[in-house]
């Protein structure tokens, strides 16, 4: 067994050496510090025995000086003669260089004369006969004396000047004969000391030589083993402690490779979830956290690492966060991230269960939900709210209604509720565009605001739809008097112009009102016979108000069912098509027809155009019904062709949905072709007001029509808003007269000029003119005056099928046309 192991041998050999030389510099520090002591004390001993020397040498030559001046002047002094005492004193001072002051005294103690430096200040207090030493001069009395006797007493003072800076250059000599011996002895102590620790350093080198390398060659892998590089084995061919610690070394690096492969994996899992991790101890500090929480709190992780998680969340949150027990289902606090913010977040918590006490705590995961909580909030707005007027919706406004009607039960008030509707709210929509449309509502959400009285509620139903509502209404007379004149104010508002995309925007509204509870005891029936007044006021014309009544909800349920039946009336076959003839009223021969279509609905009777044509333009059956009639006239005409010949253009009403679909003329062309008919066989027939929409877009499809072949005309002339300006872009061959101004054209001037206005006009155009509503022999001869080209009415017989207008063309060329009498 050894006593000392080898590898504490090159220590205890350096500690050796380092001793010895800590003892050879502390030797020769002591005696370096025991000379300085005797030279400094010889030093001080021989600056004094010099100062003695010059103390005695100065007195004697101070006393010598005054005796000697004192025998010059003591005749002078007896006989009175100041004025050569007072020379003489001066010549004395002049003289003696180190005489600082020279006084003389009368036997009566009156200063007589004075000479040097201070000879104007007061008298030197001093005995007689005495040398007495101050601390910048040497004072020296004496009597004066002439025979024995005292005339007097001489003073004076000599300077210290020469005397100290004799001894200051004695004392300066003997400090830098001490500062070259302390040099010369420091000098050899270093040397001395630099010697020996050379010696211990190269013993001290080689024996920490052995040591040192393999410890550094650890230390080199350690290193690298913290960045991850577990290296290769250390090869150390030793068999004393440091071979063992290499060894053992070896073994915990290849521990570490195995453990830091899982760590690793785990923390790339950890730093790759979305979700924040935390890890606590049992105290609440946090030990651990990923990417994800660095992140969502805004710290950084030195931040992160030691804070307690409770500084996290806010203090209302903090307690179920740092509760013991554990959540599996997640939960909701706010956290407060490093610049303040508070963040809403989602999280859970468990125990961490390791079996080892010191590695207990908890682990937290959480997620950032604040996109979560603001379409949770958005999705709560939208169910109450119209996000583009800001009022609102239909639910939350019927309840809304709902609560108001149960305050108005219980203390016995009346509410108004107004339905209101945009009149050709489409037009806008068509013509500007949706944007358009879109703020024209919210304009008017703003002149329902302005108009209705405070505490009104306003909501957005559908579409151009709104509906409000005033409570606290008295019972009677006079509620339905408040409704009224609100209304009329709100119409009012709603009517004034307004810019839309640098465009001056008309709009009007119509108005349904019904009253709670004298209309109806529950909202859904308030909200219907609202609808119903709503419906009254658009049909009566629009623009205006109409109060509820219980006939209109008659007319409500007559709409809904021709709704629903008009859906299947294809299926049952219901619809029909008849023909009204168009005459050439100069010959009286027939040039055409117009198609008009029919319902006949079984138990109801026939059902006017007027009736459901509406309807199905709010269904959207129109494109449908559309086709239909072009099916059916094509089908007529055709046949008519083998059966009797040439029938004339027969005309066909188009709408504008109709003329908006995309593959309308290809519609139209695949017809045409299946029939084999001529497109100058048809002629379409268009509104104004469909003329007027979109009119480049009408423009290119009606040119389109005409370069195929048809013919088209502008229906109902006269009673829409078309610009003459723009009548002319349009590829029109026909203009036909409505029948409002037709029907008293014989009697009243007024509607006489508008028609002889629109035949000379169209005359000058290259138009053709037709006049509808023809009804007696006198709007015939008042036409014919007027060199009107064709009309069409009841006068030449009521609409006919196919069948009989083929056989009114038989008649025509068979001559025996009852009505070519009409034309004679």
């Amino acid at each position: 067994m050894r006593l000392i192991p080898k590898a504490l041998a090159p220590k205890l050999l350096a500690l050796t050496l380092a001793v010895t030389l800590a003892v050879v510099c502390v030797i020769s520090i002591a005696l370096f510090a025991n000379s300085r002591i005797i030279v400094d004390r010889f030093l001080n001993d021989s600056v004094e025995s010099r100062r003695e020397n010059l103390v005695r040498q100065f007195e004697s030559q101070a006393v010598q000086a005054t005796a000697s001046l004192e025998r010059e002047i003591d005749s002078l002094a007896r006989d009175r003669r100041y004025a050569d005492l007072q020379r003489s004193l001066d010549e004395s001072a002049t003289e003696l260089e180190s005489a600082h002051s020279i006084q003389v005294f009368d036997d009566a103690g009156r200063l007589i004369g004075a000479a040097g430096p201070l000879n104007h200040q007061t008298p030197i207090d001093a005995a007689s006969d005495t040398v007495e030493w101050r601390d910048t001069a040497l004072l020296v009395t004496r009597d004066i004396l002439l025979a024995g006797k005292r005339h007097g007493e001489l003073r004076m003072a000599f300077s210290l000047t020469a005397f100290q800076n004799d001894l200051n250059a004695f004392r300066e000599r003997q400090l830098n004969a001490r500062r070259g011996w302390q040099s010369n002895a420091t000098t050899w102590v270093l040397i001395t000391s630099l010697v020996v620790a050379l010696l211990c350093g190269c013993l001290s080198w080689l024996a920490a030589r052995r040591l040192v390398r393999p410890i550094e060659a650890i230390t080199r892998q350690a290193r690298r083993m913290q960045q991850g590089d577990y290296g290769e084995p250390l090869r150390l061919a030793r068999s004393d402690e440091l071979g063992e610690l290499a060894t053992a070394f070896d073994s915990m690096r290849d521990q570490l490779r195995q453990t830091t492969i899982s760590r690793d994996y785990m923390d790339n899992l950890l730093s790759s979830m979305n979700d924040a991790v935390i890890v606590t101890d049992d105290h609440g500090a946090i030990t651990h956290c990923n990417a994800a929480a660095v992140s969502l709190t805004g710290y950084t992780e030195t931040q992160l690492l030691g804070m307690p998680i409770a500084d996290l969340v806010i203090d209302e949150d903090r307690d179920k966060l740092t509760s013991s027990a554990t959540t599996n289902q997640p939960q909701e606090a706010r956290f407060v991230t490093n610049d303040g913010r508070q963040m809403p977040v989602s999280w859970t918590a468990s125990d961490v269960e390791t079996g080892n006490a010191l590695m207990s705590g908890r682990i937290y995961s959480a997620q950032n939900i604040t996109e979560r909580k603001r379409s949770e909030e958005r999705i709560r707005y939208l169910a109450r709210m119209d996000p583009m007027t800001k009022v609102p919706n239909r639910m939350q406004f019927q309840h809304l209604l709902q609560r108001a009607s149960a305050r108005a039960r219980r203390s016995k008030h009346t509410i108004g509720l107004f339905y209101l509707d945009v009149d050709q709210f489409k037009d806008i929509n068509d013509t500007f565009g949706h944007l358009a449309g879109d703020t024209t509502l919210e304009i008017l959400t703003q002149c329902m605001s302005r108009a209705l009285p405070e505490g009104a509620v306003i909501g957005r139903l559908a579409g151009d739809e709104f509906a409000a509502f005033i409570d606290n209404l008295p019972n009677d007379a006079t509620a339905r008097t408040t409704l009224k004149e609100t209304a009329d104010r709100l119409l009012l508002e709603i009517a004034e112009p307004f810019d839309v995309q640098s465009n001056e925007v008309y709009m009007t509204a119509s108005v349904g009102i019904a009253v709670y509870p004298n209309d109806a005891d529950n909202v859904i029936d308030l909200l219907r016979n609202a609808d119903a007044a709503l419906y009254a006021a658009k049909k009566a014309g629009g623009n205006r108000m109409m109060f509820y009544d219980t006939r209109m909800n008659d007319d409500a349920v007559e709409r809904l069912m021709l709704k629903s039946r008009l859906r299947r009336s294809f299926e049952r076959d219901e619809l029909l098509l008849q023909y009204q003839p168009k005459y050439e009223l100069a010959t009286g021969q027939i040039v055409g027809a117009e198609a008009l279509i029919r319902w006949e609905m079984p138990g109801k009777g026939r059902i006017q155009p007027n009736d459901f044509i509406p309807l199905a333009e709010q269904t959207g059956l129109i494109i449908q019904i559309g086709e239909w009639v072009i099916e059916r006239v094509c089908e007529d005409v055709a046949s008519w062709h083998r059966d009797v010949g040439d029938p004339g253009r027969i005309a066909i009403n188009l709408s504008l949905k109709q003329l908006r679909k995309r593959n309308f003329f290809d519609s139209v062309n695949k017809i045409f072709s299946r029939h084999a008919i001529k497109p100058s066989d048809i002629e379409f027939e268009i509104t104004e007001t469909t003329l007027m929409e979109d009119i480049p877009r009408t423009i290119e499809v009606l040119e389109k029509l005409q370069a195929y072949g048809l013919q088209l005309a502008i229906d109902d002339f006269g009673t829409g808003y078309s610009s003459l300006s723009a009548l002319q872009k349009f590829p029109i061959k026909t203009l036909k007269i409505d029948q409002s101004f037709v029907r008293n054209a014989a009697n009243d001037d007024n509607d006489a000029a508008i028609i002889s206005a629109i035949v000379d006009m169209s005359r000058r155009l290259r138009l053709e003119v037709v006049a509808e509503g023809v009804e007696t022999e006198a709007q015939l001869a008042f036409l014919r005056d007027l060199r009107c080209d064709f009309g069409q009415g009841m006068l030449f017989g009521e609409p006919m099928d196919a069948q009989e207008f083929g056989k009114r063309l038989l008649a025509q060329l068979d001559g025996t046309d009852q009505h070519k009498a009409l034309f004679a």
